[in-house]
């Protein structure tokens, strides 16, 4: 117990450190949040999804939408720099084989969350769904996107170099913040518990731009207000791809 007890010490002294200095990790939760369950677990069956018939496998499909494919062909995209950098920051630190596509979306009305899905996806201008093939969008939840992100920043890409766990973790954090467009000074605690108001998909696509080779990601997220859509898509290989 004393020992537990100094253990626990020595980390609030040097969480106490860190803040003093600014340092960027001072910004995270001291102990891990039920949202990051999954971090760093490695269950048998669930690696990286790279087919489509492995998607539909491990998450719910979502159906055809007519309305969802009339909002994706009057959606507009708008260019947030800083946001996309922070959203694709778990791969480009990572040293992916491909830069992520990062993409977001303001829609010409509401949209109903079942409408949320492949058949708008195929309608935006993303360069990860052109040039033939099929593709899948599922239904996913946050936990998912988060520990994605982390397992992207902690193992790298195979060309690149793996973070270490805090820096992995706040690089994740940061990721699903941009995702959301939250600030970056929205506790942690009310982000989390804002994330059942938004909608999270999971998809990927039989197209060039995937490598469908070590590690293929896709998710868009619906936000509160029905309106506004974020894209993030990433690819990896262990084979240098021109153009990457």
């Amino acid at each position: 117990m004393l020992g537990a007890r100094a253990g626990r010490e020595r980390m609030d002294a040097y969480a106490g450190r860190l803040r003093e200095l600014g340092h960027p990790l001072a910004r995270l939760p001291e102990t891990r949040l039920d949202v990051e369950h999954r971090f760093g677990v490695r269950v048998r069956g669930l690696g990286s999804v790279k087919t489509l018939q492995q998607l539909r496998s491990r998450f719910p499909e979502l159906p055809p939408s007519d309305v969802g494919a009339a909002a994706g062909r009057g959606a507009v995209g708008g260019d947030d720099d800083a946001r996309a950098r922070a959203v694709a920051r778990p791969f480009t630190a990572g040293g992916w084989a491909r830069t992520p596509e990062v993409r977001f979306f303001a829609l010409p009305a509401p949209l109903d969350p079942g409408d949320f899905g492949t058949s708008l996806l195929e309608r935006l201008p993303l360069a990860c769904l052109q040039g033939g093939g099929s593709a899948v969008a599922c239904a996913t939840t946050p936990d998912d996107v988060l520990n994605e992100l982390f397992s992207a920043a902690l193992y790298g890409g195979v060309g690149g170099q793996g973070q270490g766990g805090a820096y992995a973790r706040l690089f994740a954090w940061e990721s699903l913040y941009a995702l959301m467009g939250l600030p970056a000074d929205v506790p942690f605690l009310d982000a989390v518990r804002t994330t059942p108001d938004h909608r999270w998909v999971r998809f990927l696509a039989s197209t060039p731009w995937f490598h469908h080779d070590t590690a293929d990601l896709g998710f868009a997220v619906l936000d509160p207000s029905r309106t506004r859509v974020a894209v993030l898509a990433a690819t990896d290989t262990d084979v240098t791809a021109p153009g990457g």
